[in-house]
């Protein structure tokens, strides 16, 4: 076990959260002729945000905080968008939320759950 004193805070956790996604996001693959034409970033000890778009019409808007700052309860939540065109050449963009609840896509494309 690691001495609490040396286990990491959530606000590095939170840093090391979204430091993983960027690169991650940054990273991913895109057609070969995809360029990035715009990328923005903005990180901050207890939130964050970052925007990213490619020549080939692919987006991801991003922005995150921690939530009950210094409680028990302590987390992050992340609500954001991506979207890209398909092989058929339809754009496809998801929206979702990130929280203690798990992620949360909605997509006009994505199945749905019926109700109980």
């Amino acid at each position: 076990l690691i001495p609490s004193s040396a286990q990491p805070t959530i606000k590095m956790k939170f840093v090391i959260v979204f430091v993983a996604l960027f690169a991650l996001a940054y990273a991913a693959p895109a057609a070969p002729e995809a360029e990035i034409v715009e990328l923005r970033s903005e990180v901050e000890p207890e939130k964050y945000s970052y925007s990213l778009k490619t020549s080939d019409g692919t987006s991801k808007d991003e922005e995150g905080h921690l939530e009950n700052v210094g409680a028990e309860d302590e987390h992050i939540v992340a609500r954001g968008s991506y979207s890209f065109v398909a092989d058929d050449g339809q754009t496809y963009t998801v929206t979702y939320i990130a929280d203690q609840n798990g992620f949360q896509p909605q997509g006009a494309h994505l199945p749905v759950a019926p109700e109980a």
